[in-house]
């Protein structure tokens, strides 16, 4: 006779109402249950899981926002880049914060409050449109926490919003040089609390475009490999 171990019922509630199925049970403890979400959101945590290379990648990101543009983060980031993404924005410019995690909304809501040209829609980074296109799209460190066919849906989604002229950004991990000491930390990390990383070790982030022929692909690194900023534009004709 043979024992079946039957999974634990899906936690339910306001906070996870609508959230993917892989967000609660790889990240509930990171990004979903809202007590944690209050006990991580903070710019030393950021700066710790980053290993201090936080305001340069964020830099990478924000020194590509042009004031009084228009401007689409596809995800909540903890401590304060959301606030300085708007403030770079300004309010000649439109800055929209998507997130499909109610915790997440909540804290970029109490984040962008006291800026009216700010905007944080609860929406699938695969899903949401606007009424008028983006000047820049971003991706901060968004693709290493979701699944291939996720990485593929969100790429060619932000991919498709991008008009002539315009840019997507895109900061996340990258494969780490084999002297990085680093390296061998997040193969740790990666194995016990991020399942989905390890695919941008072995891909690019091109990887992931159904049409990436149609694109320029302008990748940098950062501390020994183990970081990337890639921006992606329309390729002009010859």
């Amino acid at each position: 006779m043979t024992t079946q171990t039957l999974a634990p019922p899906r936690k339910t509630g306001p906070a996870y109402d609508g959230v993917p199925d892989y967000l609660v049970d790889v990240y509930d403890w990171a990004y979903v249950n809202p007590s944690q979400v209050d006990r991580l959101d903070h710019n030393l945590v950021v700066k710790t899981l980053l290993f201090c290379n936080d305001q340069r990648l964020m830099r990478a990101y924000l020194n590509e926002i042009e004031p009084g543009s228009r401007v689409w983060q596809v995800a909540h980031v903890y401590g304060d880049l959301v606030s300085r993404a708007a403030d770079k924005v300004g309010p000649d410019g439109v800055f929209d914060l998507t997130d499909i995690t109610p915790a997440q909304v909540a804290h970029g809501e109490a984040k962008l409050a006291a800026k009216p040209w700010a905007s944080v829609i609860r929406a699938d980074a695969a899903k949401h449109t606007a009424d008028q296109p983006y000047d820049l799209i971003c991706s901060f460190f968004l693709l290493h926490e979701v699944p291939d066919h996720k990485k593929r849906e969100i790429v060619d989604h932000m991919l498709a919003q991008l008009p002539e002229g315009g840019k997507v950004v895109f900061v996340d991990y990258h494969r780490p040089a084999m002297w990085q000491p680093i390296r061998w930390i997040l193969k740790v990390v990666n194995a016990w609390l991020e399942p989905f990383a390890n695919a941008l070790w072995q891909h690019e982030i091109s990887h992931y475009a159904s049409h990436a022929d149609r694109f320029s692909w302008d990748k940098r690194t950062y501390f020994g490999g183990v970081y990337q900023c890639v921006i992606v534009r329309h390729k002009t004709a010859a």
